[in-house]
């Protein structure tokens, strides 16, 4: 008479294992989601970074090619930062070393440092606030314009002409985890004990020449 007792016991039994089965298959899965959640923001947040570093990059060109007359005051380098950069020291609570320009008429130079203090209030994210804080850029955003020495184009004399070679511009900003080293190396040594955090974008540009060939 215990036997159908003794079998619904049994059963009963096999089915609570099975269940705690499936919980823990379940725990992984999700453990699994939340780290694909977690890469995705963070792929999100880097891609975000890349594209407002993109649209700093792209204001600056503009600028120069605005005011490409006096191209030459545009590569600046301060002395508080490592390499040609801006930053949230330039101008500001770090450096004190000021743009300045004097290779054209007193309105295109004034042009010129006033180019670099906006494009430095930029990198800062002042462009967009919350509570008081500048949340527009990327974090610890650096901006760099370098001259090329020996890349100027030749008239027809041979002879380079002054301002007329290749400008590298970039910005660079701290990436949320470790990659390659980056290149150019501007801002090096600020990101990572390694520089494996820096990330850069960069665009070369060459103003054009009233000059005779």
């Amino acid at each position: 008479m215990r036997a159908p007792c003794d079998i619904s016991c049994r059963q009963s039994g096999f089915s609570m294992i099975e269940v705690l089965v499936t919980i823990i298959i379940l725990l992984i899965g999700l453990l699994g989601l939340a780290g694909l959640m977690v890469q995705s923001q963070r792929s999100e947040v880097e891609s975000y970074q890349r594209v407002q570093a993109l649209i700093l990059l792209k204001d600056m060109v503009g600028r120069i090619n605005a005011n490409r007359k006096v191209a030459g005051c545009y590569a600046f380098t301060p002395t508080a930062v490592p390499n040609p950069a801006t930053s949230s020291t330039f101008l500001g609570t770090g450096s004190t070393v000021a743009p300045s320009c004097a290779a054209g008429s007193a309105v295109q130079n004034t042009q010129a440092v006033n180019d670099m203090k906006a494009w430095n209030t930029l990198l800062t994210g002042a462009a967009e606030t919350s509570s008081g804080s500048n949340v527009g850029a990327m974090a610890g955003a650096r901006g760099c314009v370098s001259y090329g020495a020996g890349t100027e184009l030749l008239d027809k004399n041979g002879v380079a002409i002054p301002g007329s070679g290749i400008y590298t511009i970039a910005v660079a900003w701290q990436g949320l985890s470790s990659t390659g080293i980056a290149t150019p190396s501007c801002a090096q040594g600020l990101f990572g004990a390694n520089d494996a955090q820096r990330r850069v974008v960069s665009l070369t540009l060459r103003t054009g020449s009233l000059t005779t060939l």
